[in-house]
C-alpha cells in the first residue's frame, strides 16, 4: 500500500492525498460507511459506490459471531461475501469487546468475554484478531488494542497505552509469521491510545511507529470525553504522528468534527451516526439536523434538502418521509440513510477540492460558524 501526498493547505494541516491499494484508490480525505457485520444497513454496493463510497468498514468482532470466519473463508474473503470490489477496512474487534460483551478477564495475553448476542464465552488475544482479520481479507486491518473509557484515570489509561503496544508486537509477529492467503497485500495500522493526557499520547505514538509502515489510527477518543479536549488531542497527535503516513481518526464523529480534524492533518474516518442517526430519524441537511419524526412535519410538504447532493433529498417531502417512519415502512431508514451517507461523503468530497484550491482554511472556518447556529452538526 502506498501513501501520496498530492496537496497541502498553507494555513492548516490539512493534507490532499491519494491511498492506493489492490483493490483501488482512495482520495483523502476520506469518510468511510460502516458495514458492522458486512453490510452497510440498508444499502447495497452499488447504491454505495453511487453516493461516491470509496472505502467501507466491517467488524472483527461482529463478523467472528456472526456469519462466523469460516463461512466468510470460504468464498475467498468479505469482498466476495458482500460483492463490494473497493478497499474494505476491518477493525480489530477491541472497542466491541470492551463496550458491548461481558468482560470476565483481561490480561496481559489478551480478553476473555462472553457475546452479546448470547452469552457464550471465547477468547480474543491479538493472534486471534490477527487470524481473524486474514481470514476476512480487509486490505486494511486494525491491530488489537485496549481502549479504556473516557472517565478512567491517568494509571488506566498508561495500562492501556502500555499493553496495546505490547499487543501490537504481537500481532506484528503474527503476520511475519502468517502471509496472506489471498492474492493482495493488507496493511496493518497500529492503534494510538493515550485517552486526552499528551504526554501518554505521545508514548504511545512514539512507541507504536516502528510498527507503522503505511498508516496509523488515533483510538480512544469519542468515547465521553469533554469535545474540545477532543479535538486539542486531535491537534496534539498532528504534531507528532509521521507526516508522511495516513491517519485514521476512529469513531468520529459529527460534521464539524470531520471539518476540525482534517483541519488537524487527519485523513480517514468512520463512525455509524449517518446510519444509525437515519435509521432513527435524524437527517442531516444543509440547513442542519431535522427530526423528521417531529409533528410540525406532518404538514410540510417541502423537500427534505433542496440542496442535498442526492435527487432524494430534493424530491421526497418531510411529510412523507415522516409517514414512512410512522408506519415503519422501511423505505423510510433507506431515504434518511441515504441522505446521510450522502451529506457526508459530499462534505468529504468538497473539503478535498477546497484543499486542491487552497482556500481550505477560510472556507472551513465559515462552515464552523455556520454549524455553530445549526443543531446536531
Amino acid at each position: 500500500m502506498k501513501f501520496l501526498i498530492k496537496k497541502s493547505d498553507k494555513n492548516s494541516s490539512a493534507r490532499l492525498g491519494e491511498l492506493e491499494t489492490d483493490h483501488g484508490i482512495i482520495e483523502t480525505p476520506i469518510f468511510m460507511p460502516v458495514g458492522t457485520v458486512g453490510v452497510v444497513k440498508t444499502m447495497s454496493p452499488d447504491e454505495l459506490e453511487i453516493l461516491g463510497s470509496q472505502i467501507i468498514l466491517g467488524n472483527t468482532y461482529h463478523l467472528y459471531l456472526r456469519p462466523g470466519t469460516e463461512i466468510i473463508k470460504k468464498i475467498g474473503g468479505l469482498h466476495k461475501f458482500n460483492c463490494w470490489n473497493k478497499p474494505i477496512l476491518t477493525d480489530s474487534g477491541g472497542f466491541q469487546v470492551f463496550s458491548l460483551a461481558r468482560l470476565n478477564n483481561i490480561t496481559d495475553n489478551g480478553v476473555e468475554f462472553q457475546s452479546h448476542l448470547d452469552g457464550s464465552r471465547h477468547h480474543f488475544t491479538p493472534e486471534i484478531s490477527m487470524e481473524i482479520q486474514r481470514n476476512l481479507g480487509a486490505d486494511i486491518i486494525m491491530a488489537f488494542d485496549e481502549c479504556p473509557p473516557g472517565d478512567s484515570g491517568n494509571k488506566n489509561i498508561l495500562q492501556a497505552v502500555n499493553r496495546t503496544t505490547k499487543w501490537m508486537a504481537r500481532c506484528s509477529n503474527w503476520l511475519k509469521n502468517n502471509p496472506e492467503i489471498y492474492d493482495y497485500e493488507q496493511t496493518i495500522f497500529p492503534i494510538v491510545q493515550g485517552g486526552v493526557n499528551y504526554e501518554l499520547r505521545k508514548k504511545s505514538i512514539e512507541e507504536l511507529i516502528p510498527f507503522s509502515n503505511c498508516g496509523m489510527a488515533i483510538g480512544g477518543l469519542a468515547v465521553g470525553e469533554e469535545k474540545n479536549a477532543m479535538l486539542d488531542t486531535i491537534q496534539y497527535c498532528d504534531t507528532i504522528l509521521p507526516k508522511e503516513q495516513p491517519r485514521y481518526l476512529m469513531g468520529v464523529g459529527k460534521p464539524s468534527d470531520l471539518i476540525h480534524a482534517v483541519g488537524s492533518g487527519v485523513d480517514m474516518f468512520d463512525c455509524v451516526m449517518p446510519t444509525r442517526n437515519g435509521r432513527n430519524g435524524h437527517i442531516f441537511t444543509n440547513n442542519g439536523v431535522i427530526n423528521i419524526k417531529n409533528e410540525k412535519y406532518k404538514n410540510d410538504f417541502s423537500a427534505i434538502d433542496e440542496h442535498s447532493s442526492h435527487k432524494w433529498g430534493k424530491v421526497f417531502s418531510k411529510s412523507y418521509v415522516r409517514h414512512l417512519f410512522n408506519i415503519n415502512e422501511i423505505l423510510g431508514l433507506r431515504i434518511a440513510s441515504t441522505l446521510n451517507l450522502g451529506y457526508y461523503l459530499n462534505l468529504m468530497n468538497t473539503m478535498r477540492l477546497q484543499i486542491q484550491a487552497g482556500t481550505f482554511s477560510q472556507w472551513s472556518l465559515k462552515m464552523l460558524n455556520q454549524m455553530e447556529d445549526q443543531k446536531g452538526m
